[in-house]
């Protein structure tokens, strides 16, 4: 076996189309992660695994006590924003330099934690309901922490479901008609700045917003004492009078898609007929506005209706929107259409982070995995959060991983440092320095004497 600390004993390896090139392996003097030092940092300045400290309830017992269970939360949720999404690499960046600085501990000395050690984690110490509720809370609390530092002026909530294909026979998963796959249907709450407030697994027969109470809620609860205008954009699927009542109740402006029907068709029939004179070359819209109830409604809310006729096409496009907002229509229709930033905010944790990875046989065990899957994915978006450099302010989510976190570093360690040697080639070390800056200006005030 190599040595953890140095080279292999297989000796060097020269290459037939230049033998002055020789290569040299080096064990985990060498890694590919270096820029996870940065999320390190990150998650130091705002304290985010220190939350767990509080809330995860460790049930490992004599020698399964080797790593903390803190550190081991640092490998889970590190690994999967540096594309290691299950624990099959355990083994490898166990020796990995980088990780286990990341890790730290007993890690920084010896080795994190193994393949076997993690999924003791991930299955057994992390599946237990109490520490599944803890998780779920924690991308929130998170939120919190960074919004403690950078305070917004408003909150949008986006919701938004999506598929995860299964291809065995995992507990819950089923036939989903919409997508034509067995799946898990997961829940997504986003806010607009891309940070995730809340997920939940859900089997894959269930409707689009299917209990969404339990992940919507606890987020408007959460911030129910902010003295902060609130706002909710869905679509269709979400057009349930309990949630336009729960919306209105905790003082939320909101505008959900509406299906067309016969009834709202007539309320603009006016607006349907081909305009007179030459079709136009460009896109034509016009606006509808009126109150409306439906059946099974307590009450009539506003309506915004958007008609578009296009080139070329016979028929005009038709969208309806329910409403609180006292705003224009045409504005209305624009803070709606902003609602497609949920979807890219999807499919960058697809991916980057690859969410979809639910490969337990256990439901549970399935759902410990998406939330850590989230924990990555909001530790990974806070840092777009911050104040960049410019050349990185339209980097996602995937550019982050691949240039900045897959930067190649050598480790040199000494009696009193520890030394990572960083490439220069996607990322500058001046360029490295003010990405440290920024984060550091995210750390807390000084406390008042």
């Amino acid at each position: 076996m190599d040595h953890p600390e140095g080279a292999s004993e297989a000796g060097d390896v020269r290459l037939g189309f230049d033998r002055r090139v020789r290569l040299e392996f080096h064990g985990s003097k060498i890694s590919s992660d270096g820029g996870l030092l940065l999320f390190r940092e990150l998650d130091k300045v705002l304290g985010l695994h220190d939350i767990a400290g509080g809330l995860l309830r460790d049930t490992r017992t004599g020698h399964n006590r080797l790593h903390s269970l803190v550190g081991l939360l640092r490998q889970s949720v590190f690994g999967r924003l540096a594309g290691y999404e299950d624990v099959n690499d355990a083994d490898r960046l166990a020796l990995d330099p980088v990780m286990r600085q990341v890790v730290g501990g007993r890690a920084v000395d010896a080795k994190a934690a193994s393949a076997s050690q993690m999924g003791r984690f991930e299955t057994e110490v992390l599946a237990p309901t109490d520490n599944r509720t803890a998780l779920a809370d924690m991308s929130g609390q998170w939120i919190d922490r960074v919004h403690e530092r950078k305070p917004p002026k408003w909150i949008t909530l986006d919701m938004d479901s999506s598929v995860s294909p299964t291809h065995g026979a995992q507990e819950g998963t089923a036939w989903n008609g919409h997508f034509g796959c067995m799946c898990y249907h997961p829940l997504f709450v986003f806010n607009q700045f891309g940070h995730l407030e809340r997920c939940a697994l859900r089997p894959g027969n269930v409707h689009s917003a299917g209990d969404w109470q339990t992940v919507l809620k606890p987020v408007i609860a959460r911030y129910a004492d902010g003295h902060l205008m609130r706002f909710f954009r869905a679509d269709s699927a979400f057009a349930i009078p309990e949630l336009y009542k729960t919306l209105e109740t905790a003082g939320y402006f909101y505008a959900i898609r509406l299906r067309a029907n016969r009834v709202l068709q007539d309320r603009i029939a006016h607006l349907l007929k081909r305009p007179v004179g030459r079709p136009p070359k460009g896109v034509k819209r016009v606006y509808g506005d009126f109150e409306y109830q439906a059946v099974s409604w307590d009450k009539p809310r506003r309506v915004v209706a958007k008609v578009e006729w296009h080139p070329g096409e016979l028929f005009p496009r038709v969208g309806f929107v329910v409403t609180n907002l006292p705003m224009e229509p045409d504005w209305i229709i624009r803070f709606y259409n902003q609602r497609g930033t949920a979807e890219q905010h999807i499919k960058e944790g697809k991916h980057a982070i690859n969410w979809t990875r639910l490969s337990c046989k256990g439901k549970a065990q399935n759902e410990v995995r998406l939330q850590l899957h989230a924990l990555a994915y909001n530790l990974g978006v806070f840092l777009q959060g911050t104040d960049l450099p410019e050349e990185m302010a339209d980097w996602s989510l995937t550019n982050l991983q691949t240039r900045l976190i897959k930067i190649g570093a050598r480790v040199v360690r000494h009696a009193r440092a520890i030394t990572f040697q960083l490439a220069e080639v996607a990322v500058s070390g001046d360029l490295f320095r003010r990405i440290l800056t920024a984060i550091h200006g995210l750390r807390a005030p000084p406390a008042s004497t």
